[in-house]
C-alpha cells in the first residue's frame, strides 16, 4: 500500500441477470447473462482515488496491490477532512425468499410471459411490451482494517406496457411489480389485465382541465413526490454542491406539521440494503418530521463536510464507484381515511399513478404526470379524467398538505442519477393538497 495512503476498500459484485422481454408477440430476448466487478477506492492526501476491474482480475482473495496503487494515483485533490471507520458496522439479515425464481426454468419464464401477452388482447391495444427481469447478486465488501461483508441478495420483477389508440387518442396501460422476496412468478396475468382494462378506460376518459384545484394524491404519486421532490433534494452531495432547496433549512419548519418523511435502507423492502456500498451501517432517517427538516441523507464524506444526519445511504452500482442514494423513501401514515380525505376534498380531483416528470432541487420545483385522474365532486369521485399532471414548488407545495391517509402503501422502482441506476422504493398514504397547480386543458 502507498505510504501516503490512509484508507482503501474494496467492493465485489458477482453474479447473474436473466432478461425475458416479449415485443408485439415476438421474444425479443430470453437468456441469462454473468458479471463480475470490482472497485476499489483509495484515500490519499490529495483525497480519493477510484480503479475498477471486472473478471478473473475482480477475484477479491487474489487483490493485488498494483490495483490500490492505481486507485492511489488517480486521486485528486479536495481539501476535506474523511472519517475513516475502523469499526465494523453491523449488517441486517437479508430476507429469506417465499419462491426462489431460479427454481423456475427460462422455458418455463418464457412460456409464462407469452400467456401474459395473451391476457393484453384488446381491440384498441396497438402495442405491447412485457418484461422479467431477475438479478442475484453476491456481494463482498473489505477494507484496509480487516472489517468485512459478505451478502446475497436477489430483485425480481415484471412490467407490462401497452398503448391504445382510437380516433386519434392514444393512451399508455402500465403494471409492475418487482420484490427481494420472491414473487409469485406463476399465473401473472392478473397484471398484464389490469393493465388492458386501464388502457381502455382511458380511451374513454375526458381530458382533464388545469386550474388551481383541491387535489388528492394516491400512494404512488405522492410517494414518487416525496423520492423526487424531497429525497434527492436532501441527499448530501446535492446539500453540499449548494444545488438544493433544503440546503441550511435544518430545523425549520417547511411543511405541514402533519408530515414525516422517511428514508430507511435497512426496511425489506425493493430498495433494501443490508449494509450501505461504504460498509456502513444502514438505518432509518426522518428527512422531515412533523414538518421539520430534521436530516440529509449522507456518505461519510458529505456528512464530514454538511453534517445533520446519518451515513449510511451511499449505494453503488457493481464496479462503480458508490454516491449518496435513497433507498425505501415514503411519507408515515396520518390519522384520516380515504373516504374522509375524499369527502374533507369537496370539489376537486384524485390524482393516480404516476407517468414520470421532472425536479430541479436546486431551483426548488417539480412536474409530474399522473396516470389518470377522477372529479371530485360533493365529496364523492365521478368521472375519469385523463392527460393530468401536478407542479408546483416544493416548500410550498409541503406547507399546502392538510390531511394525510392511514393507508400507506408502497410501490418499487429504479432510480437513476449521474449514470447510476439503483434499485428503490417510494411510498405514501393518500394526501389532500388545499391548493395545488393541475395541469391539463384550458380552462373554460
Amino acid at each position: 500500500m502507498p505510504v501516503s495512503c490512509r484508507y482503501y476498500d474494496v467492493r465485489r459484485v458477482t453474479g447473474e441477470v436473466t432478461q425475458v422481454d416479449v415485443d408485439n408477440g415476438r421474444v425479443e430476448q430470453a437468456g441469462t447473462s454473468f458479471f463480475d466487478k470490482a472497485v476499489i477506492r483509495v484515500l490519499g492526501d490529495k483525497g480519493w482515488g477510484v480503479f475498477s476491474v471486472s473478471g478473473e482480475e475482480a477475484e477479491f482473495e487474489k487483490l493485488p496491490e498494483s490495483f490500490i496503487k492505481e486507485a492511489y494515483s488517480a486521486s485528486l485533490v479536495t481539501n476535506i477532512h474523511i472519517p475513516i471507520q475502523e469499526t465494523p458496522s453491523s449488517i441486517h439479515p437479508v430476507p429469506s425468499m417465499k419462491e426462489n425464481p431460479a427454481d423456475v426454468s427460462l422455458e418455463e419464464k418464457v412460456s409464462i410471459l407469452l400467456d401474459m401477452y395473451k391476457a393484453t388482447e384488446g381491440p384498441d391495444i396497438v402495442s405491447r411490451r412485457i418484461n422479467y427481469i431477475e438479478k442475484d447478486e453476491k456481494v463482498t465488501f473489505s477494507d484496509c482494517y480487516g472489517n468485512s461483508y459478505n451478502y446475497g441478495l436477489c430483485r425480481c420483477g415484471f412490467s407490462v406496457l401497452l398503448v391504445a389508440s382510437r380516433a386519434g387518442i392514444v393512451q399508455m396501460g402500465y403494471e409492475r411489480d418487482h420484490t427481494i422476496s420472491g414473487l409469485n412468478i406463476r399465473h401473472r396475468q392478473d397484471l398484464a389485465r389490469e393493465a388492458t382494462e386501464r388502457a381502455g378506460r382511458l380511451l374513454d376518459a375526458k381530458p382533464a382541465k388545469g386550474g388551481i384545484l383541491r387535489a388528492v394524491l394516491d400512494p404512488e404519486l405522492a410517494g414518487v413526490f416525496a423520492h423526487e421532490a424531497v429525497g434527492h433534494a436532501s441527499e448530501g452531495d446535492l446539500v453540499k454542491e449548494g444545488s438544493s432547496i433544503l440546503k441550511g433549512k435544518i430545523d425549520e419548519q417547511i411543511g405541514s406539521p402533519l408530515l414525516t418523511i422517511v428514508d430507511d435502507p435497512s426496511l425489506p423492502e425493493f430498495g433494501f440494503c443490508p449494509v450501505d456500498d461504504e460498509g456502513t451501517e444502514t438505518k432509518r432517517t426522518e428527512i422531515i418530521q412533523k414538518g421539520i427538516l430534521k436530516s440529509y441523507l449522507h456518505s461519510r464524506e458529505t456528512l464530514a463536510s454538511v453534517g445533520f444526519g446519518d451515513a449510511g445511504h451511499c449505494r453503488g452500482m457493481p464496479g462503480v464507484e458508490p454516491i449518496v442514494r435513497m433507498s425505501n423513501t415514503f411519507i408515515e401514515n396520518g390519522d384520516s381515511s380515504y373516504d374522509e380525505i375524499i369527502s374533507e376534498c369537496r370539489s376537486g380531483i384524485l390524482l393516480k399513478g404516476s407517468r414520470g416528470g421532472q425536479v430541479d432541487p436546486g431551483r426548488g420545483m417539480f412536474q409530474f404526470n399522473a396516470e389518470f385522474g377522477y372529479l371530485i365532486e360533493d365529496g364523492e369521485c365521478t368521472t375519469m379524467v385523463r392527460d393530468v399532471s401536478l407542479s408546483g414548488e416544493i416548500l410550498q407545495t409541503l406547507h399546502t398538505i392538510s390531511l394525510i391517509g392511514d393507508d400507506l402503501a408502497l410501490h418499487p422502482g429504479y432510480c437513476g442519477k449521474v449514470g447510476q441506476t439503483v434499485p428503490v422504493t417510494d411510498g405514501s398514504p393518500h394526501l389532500l393538497l388545499d391548493k395545488a397547480v393541475v395541469g391539463g386543458c384550458d380552462i373554460d
